[in-house]
């Protein structure tokens, strides 16, 4: 049986106002259904270990420079303030649950320590800022966050490790803007995630653009960044929002000629990376060859499926001859290099092939792809992304991606 230890020591602390705060040096350990609460400022010393199975209250600042963990899946930590609260230290915050609540300012919790959440973290009300105070907010493989709003969000980034898909809690200047990520194949993957309500043209010049890009989102970009150097194969959505995103742009999703564009290093220029658009829940859903600066595209009105491909969406692999297999009708010999990629809702790749069309090399419904889906394994009924990349023109110097739905039925 686990021994456990409670050393609790409150301090008056010399500053320009007396101010009471609880200071920790020892062994505190907060038990399932237990609550421990601290109505002045907790500070977790060098030497101390604060570890929280069950409801700690933390009503002022918080400062950690020691060890605050939790030994089961139950503890919440619940930052609840009537004023500004600093979450600090030198040391990492690994809390399960976590709560944040404070309405006394719009950006009520300044961040400049290191959270990691493992289980779920309950944005109520208050925006926590660790862009302007160098914090970081980490989420484990497991972990999620519900009750994120225009009021209570992250502004600045994000980080998420694990091999789930994730919906990043960003925003900033008061609105939240997610963006998100399938799930990656490797556990220990990091992604970053970050919104700017900025126009990217300041560091990133819209007149260097692909062909078939007309215009580029001169208000709002994001960046996701794949932290560790696996070369993650994922999707990525972006959300649009009329309060944050150029009218016109919400005009381009309706007229299907929205996409989602990349700042691409090597070429020094914006780069389109095509883009399944969800006008119902206002997304943007594509596959990325790399990852970086991303924002929305308006595409050239002749240039939505440049070079005349016409793409067949509905895929009945059931022997009749009709929509066996996913057609794309390529009349044109310009077109080359036409690679086809194909992900399950959960942004799996279950197909991918590079000459789509030659020598029967064709999506008809079974997964040529990696993790849980078995190679030549005919995949369930349902919806799927879509994504084409290929070079036309006469000089087939022109590329194109697009990103869109499939249907897959075994009727």
């Amino acid at each position: 049986m686990k021994n456990t230890y409670l050393y609790i020591s409150t301090l008056l602390l010399l500053t320009f106002n007396m101010l009471a705060q609880t200071s920790n040096e020892g062994m505190l350990y907060v038990s399932d259904a237990t609550k421990f609460s601290t109505v002045e400022n907790f500070d977790n010393l060098e030497t101390g270990s604060f570890y929280n199975d069950g409801e700690a209250f933390i009503y002022s600042h918080f400062n950690n420079d020691g060890t605050l963990d939790f030994y089961q899946n139950t503890g919440i930590t619940r930052f609840i303030g009537t004023a500004d609260q600093n979450i600090c230290g030198s040391n990492t915050s690994y809390l399960y649950n976590a709560y944040f609540k404070n309405s006394s300012n719009t950006v009520p919790f300044l961040l400049s320590g290191t959270l990691e959440i493992n289980g779920t973290a309950d944005f109520e009300d208050g925006i926590v800022d660790n862009d302007n105070f160098g914090g970081n907010f980490t989420f484990d493989t497991d972990a999620n966050h519900i009750n994120t709003s225009d009021y209570s969000h992250v502004d600045g980034p994000v980080n998420k490790l694990g091999n789930k898909q994730f919906t990043f809690p960003i925003g900033d200047e008061g609105y939240y803007r997610f963006g998100g990520i399938s799930a990656p194949a490797n556990v220990a993957t990091n992604f970053e995630g970050k919104f700017y309500f900025e126009n990217s043209n300041n560091l990133y010049s819209h007149n260097l653009r692909a062909g078939a890009i007309q215009e580029i989102d001169n208000q709002e970009y994001w960046t996701i960044e794949e932290k560790t150097a696996g070369n993650e194969d994922v999707l990525i959505t972006l959300s649009y929002r009329d309060v944050t995103t150029p009218a016109g742009m919400i005009t381009a999703a309706q007229q299907n000629a929205l996409t989602i564009v990349r700042w691409d290093e090597a070429s020094n220029m914006w780069v389109d990376e095509g883009g399944a658009i969800d006008l119902s829940n206002q997304t943007v859903t594509t596959a990325v060859a790399k990852y970086g600066v991303f924002t929305f595209g308006r595409l050239k009105a002749d240039a939505v499926l440049p070079g005349g491909l016409v793409v067949y969406t509905a895929v009945t692999p059931n022997g009749d001859g009709k929509n066996d297999y996913f057609f794309i009708d390529n009349q044109n010999p310009n077109i080359k290099n036409l690679h086809v990629e194909v992900y399950n809702r959960w942004g799996v790749k279950v197909f991918e092939t590079d000459n789509y069309g030659d020598s029967g090399n064709v999506f008809d419904g079974f997964s040529t792809g990696r993790l849980t889906i078995k190679d030549s394994e005919q995949l369930p009924s349902g919806t799927y992304y879509y994504i084409l990349d290929y070079l036309y023109g006469e000089g087939t110097n022109e590329r194109h991606k697009q990103a869109g739905f499939l249907y897959l039925s075994g009727n």
